[in-house]
């Protein structure tokens, strides 16, 4: 009798283990994204823009049930330097990150890319992804272009390319051009296209100044030497408080000149340039009224969740969230199933998701995102009044995605792992 119950007592806790095991596998698995942001310091608006944005976009995803096990966003604060944020990714790996995001700073980017580059080498079947939001120096797509980074946002090309070809059509640009920008990647970037461009677009360059990141407080010498060169338009890739604080040095110098540029949507910049702001022209992924009333209804949703019309970043930063969401679906996951980045990684090469301005799209040869554009003017009679003052931006012209599209640069060379 004692061997029997002895025998049944085996059997039940087999059974039982046999359950846990069921149960276990069964265990819910949810996708992990790890945002390595600027979220403290000097920086951090430009970060909280990015997060904010995010977290919009991850609403619709998780309702939509693009991963059966929802996706779960997890926040690590870069404090603006590249070493942190390498700190950052490595506690983002160690708690079971499978997707890095990032977008405020094409320097922190860069370290970003590598980082996650080098782990996915020593990890075979560990991948992880660096989901670009932001970082838009050419190299991301070009040399340091990898198989697990993508990229979602703009880059210095197609968005210089999309402004000057707006402005020269309406007859705005001038023959004398100005240049002034960040001393790193994206900087460099801006300058030399800026540069190379002279003769195609018709203007000279009359001059051409550099200047450190995020270190200068009063930019009255720099706009003293763009007051004596007497340009037509100041091309600027200046973002964040080097903007800000541009602007403001304009404003309070009276600076009768036309601004063209990457970031003017940032908000605070028109605020801070005042009336010198009428006139100045930017490139920018999404404005309200950029496309009718399908923009418009957009950003009023947006409104309604968030507090506020989507501005600057946030535009693309959601149709690239709406992204991975189709990419996710493109997996067929069931609850349960266990993450494969390599896989997601290839649904992702073949994303294409409808946002009020247009298709957006992956190219899978160098992974940059085709994201419609539009070149917007500032004016009174815009539609959506910024930063509190009678002026807004007024779209001049908006270009799909794949007409703003720049080719593949030769210096990415892909390399795809076997599917």
């Amino acid at each position: 009798m004692k061997s029997v119950l002895k025998g049944m007592a085996i059997a039940g806790l087999s059974t039982a283990g046999l359950a846990a095991m069921a149960l276990a596998s069964a265990q819910a698995e949810p996708l992990k994204i790890a945002m390595v942001e600027t979220l403290s310091g000097g920086q951090s608006s430009t970060g909280k823009m990015f997060l904010a944005a995010v977290e919009f976009a991850l609403t619709k995803v998780n309702a939509d049930k693009a991963w059966p096990d929802g996706v779960q966003l997890l926040q690590y604060d870069n404090q603006g330097g590249a070493s942190e944020a390498a700190d950052k990714v490595k506690a983002a790996i160690n708690d079971g990150a499978h997707i890095i995001i990032q977008g405020a700073s094409s320097a922190i980017g860069g370290q970003i890319t590598s980082d996650v580059q080098k782990w996915n080498q020593r990890n075979p079947g560990k991948e992880v992804m660096y989901f670009n939001i932001g970082a838009e120096a050419m190299e991301f797509t070009g040399p340091k272009c990898h198989f697990y980074h993508f990229r979602w946002n703009g880059n210095a090309e197609i968005r210089l390319r999309a402004m000057l070809t707006a402005m020269k059509n309406a007859d705005v640009l001038g023959k004398r051009i100005y240049i002034i920008g960040q001393n790193y990647s994206w900087g460099h970037d801006v300058q030399k296209l800026a540069n190379s461009y002279a003769k195609e677009f018709g203007y000279e360059v009359v001059g051409d100044v550099i200047h450190d990141v995020n270190k200068i407080q009063d930019f009255a010498p720099y706009v003293a030497k763009i007051k004596e060169a007497n340009p037509d338009t100041v091309i600027t890739g200046n973002w964040s408080s080097d903007l800000l604080l541009l602007m403001k040095a304009a404003g309070d110098a009276g600076l009768k000149v036309r601004f063209g540029a990457y970031w003017l949507d940032q908000p605070g910049n028109i605020a801070n340039a005042g009336a010198t702001a009428l006139g100045h022209y930017n490139v920018s992924s999404f404005y309200p009224e950029s496309n009718g009333a399908a923009s418009e209804k957009f950003a009023e949703e947006y409104k309604t969740k968030m507090g506020a019309y989507p501005v600057w970043v946030q535009g693309h930063t959601i149709h690239g969230i709406w992204g991975l969401g189709e990419a996710l679906k493109g997996l067929s996951g069931k609850a349960g199933d266990k993450i494969s980045v390599k896989a997601l990684a290839f649904s992702m090469e073949k994303a294409k998701v409808s946002t009020s301005l247009g298709d957006v799209s992956m190219r899978a040869d160098d992974h940059q995102a085709l994201i419609p554009l539009a070149v917007a003017v500032v004016s009174k009679d815009a539609k959506f009044k910024t930063d509190g003052t009678d002026m807004g931006f007024k779209p001049l012209k908006l270009i799909s995605g794949a007409d703003a599209a720049a080719p593949v640069s030769p210096e990415c060379k892909m390399v795809r792992p076997p599917a």
